[in-house]
């Protein structure tokens, strides 16, 4: 295997350095001064989706240096790691194959020797059956009645991608059916769900790989305890309005859920790229398997463009090297993410996981620690309401953020000039981001001179514009699959293991410890900070009073 060299001292990253500060203060204004068909220039179509990229502080030179950089790093070649099922989650030994979730039926990726994709076309098709029992009113309740309503528990992968996909393709959904979601072990999250609900026609999907997760179980327990007295039923109830996504059939059937209505999914999925597995259970039995499959072929799709289009026209990749442009060089700390249409209003939320547990990472696949930033902060709102909230900061705060926006020619819901006017603000937003109000011209226009200032927006901000036909099953497969190989490619770049997420485990273990302390009728000896000794003291002491 080629050692590469770490990160900064590779040559292609020298020439970034030395590129950098000769085009570092080159405003945006100038090079579509000097070139009038840089908005042609650069842009790339493909799978439907038109990518925008002429607004970035970049030139041709840029982009040869990035291309080199992502040889240098040997993304080709870990690009085929993945997709072959090498274990290239290094730190847990395992594959990292969501790929597989949405191959051809007749395809062939091996784990250990095993062909999995018949394994995951087996749990589909019984995802398929079941949803169409579901959506048909064959399948009922302990108390004989359909099912109307369908609460998914999970938390993480197992919410995150599940509400993002049910907002995204409410369009598409079967409005007699009402779809609700419980991630928070806050109490209040299941109280509001089940508000109003009849037990009798309610069906809880628990989404836990273990069958152990402390907020799902809780949760899931909480559930079951609210159906039951609700029922005026018995543990046989249980298994009419409960099934699991889950991998633990021991747990799942001390539950009381039948293991026939159990789906499975494998340790070579990640929870944050799970939202195609069983874990879509939710969002198949909304939308129908036929759309569910069509939105696996737009993650198909997207995954063939990522693994054969040369660096040029391949569009995660330009996106992956843009970003790293800007975090690594200009020390942009965030990305804004910005999706003109409403149903998406979750997909922010669902980036920041896929992102930021991925490659919010310090230390390289070799155990060292990096001398260099990685993963930025992606946040965002869907326009037109983010415009009255931080779009000031972007415009005219000190902070350079670069912007993602996302848009469809055509709305779902077309209602009078609505779409215009969505739009229009779309391309204002990128074009005033981009080229500004400059101090001369806020004067011409009679401002005065105190005044002028506040009036002047520097521009030379940075954005994409993503341009797609119009939101689809399969067009959400393309765009949650583009932001996948967007976290790969940059973790192969900055040398990390974007698929464990050891972060988030040191604040589940010490929970686990201070629950017993928060709970015991006696006062257990505290062996923590003195800030946390005296807050869990606090604490205890309210409660008392009641």
């Amino acid at each position: 295997m080629k050692t590469i060299a770490p990160l900064t001292q590779r040559a292609s990253w020298k020439s970034l350095e030395v590129h950098f500060e000769k085009i570092r203060e080159v405003h945006l204004r100038d090079w579509f001064g000097q070139d009038p068909a840089r908005g042609r220039v650069f842009g790339v179509e493909a799978l439907g989706m038109y990518l925008d990229y002429s607004k970035n502080r970049i030139d041709q030179e840029t982009l040869k240096h990035l291309f080199a950089l992502a040889d240098e790093s040997g993304l080709r070649s870990a690009i085929e790691a993945m997709f072959r099922g090498d274990a290239i989650n290094i730190t847990e030994n395992r594959a990292v194959l969501h790929t597989a979730l949405r191959a051809p039926r007749d395809a062939r990726v091996e784990v250990a020797g095993r062909n999995v994709i018949p394994d995951v076309y087996e749990v589909l098709d019984r995802m398929g059956g079941f949803c169409d029992r579901i959506r048909s009113g064959q399948w009922k309740g302990h108390a004989g009645k359909p099912i109307v309503n369908i609460i998914n528990i999970g938390i993480g992968g197992s919410d995150l991608g599940p509400v993002m996909a049910y907002e995204a393709l409410k369009s598409y959904s079967d409005r007699s059916l009402k779809f609700l979601f419980v991630s928070n072990v806050d109490g209040t999250d299941f109280a509001e769900a089940v508000e109003g609900l009849d037990p009798a026609e309610t069906l809880f999907i628990v989404a836990s790989k273990t069958f152990t997760t402390q907020e799902t179980m809780t949760n899931a327990q909480t559930a079951k305890d609210w159906l039951l007295q609700g029922l005026g039923a018995g543990q046989e109830a249980v298994a009419k309005h409960f099934v699991a996504v889950s991998t633990n059939a021991t747990k799942v059937s001390e539950f009381g859920i039948d293991t026939a209505n159990m789906f499975g999914f494998w340790d070579w999925v990640g929870g944050r790229y799970s939202m195609d597995s069983a874990i879509g259970l939710s969002t198949m039995i909304a939308i129908g398997p036929a759309n569910f499959h069509e939105m696996l072929t737009g993650f198909r799709q997207m995954d063939e463009h990522f693994r054969t289009a040369p660096w040029e026209s391949n569009i995660p990749v330009l996106m992956a090297l843009l970003g790293i442009w800007y975090n690594n060089f200009f020390q942009a700390a965030s990305i804004a993410v910005l999706p003109y249409d409403q149903y998406l209003k979750r997909f922010p939320a669902y980036l920041q996981q896929l992102t930021m547990e991925s490659n919010g990472k310090r230390v390289t696949l070799s155990g060292s620690y990096v001398d260099y930033d990685t993963g930025a902060v992606y946040w965002g709102e869907p326009g037109t309401n983010g415009q009255h909230s931080f779009y000031q900061l972007i415009h005219q705060g000190t902070r350079l953020i670069p912007c993602d926006f996302i848009a469809f020619c055509h709305s779902l819901n077309p209602v009078g000039r609505h779409h215009d006017l969505l739009m229009a603000n779309v391309f204002a937003q990128a074009e005033a981001l981009a080229f500004g109000k400059t101090l001369t011209e806020v004067r011409s226009e009679g401002t005065a001179e105190w005044l002028a200032p506040h009036r002047e927006f520097d521009g030379n901000r940075p954005s994409n514009v993503l341009l797609l036909e119009r939101l689809t099953p399969a067009s959400l497969g393309k765009l949650v699959a583009l932001y996948e190989h967007i976290v790969f490619a940059q973790g192969v770049i900055w040398n990390l293991d974007s698929f464990d997420q050891w972060g988030v485990e040191l604040g589940k273990v010490l929970a686990q410890r201070i629950v017993p302390e928060l709970e015991s009728p006696e006062p257990l000896e505290l062996r923590h900070d003195s800030s946390t000794n005296a807050l869990i003291e606090r604490y205890r002491a309210t409660r008392k009073k009641g």
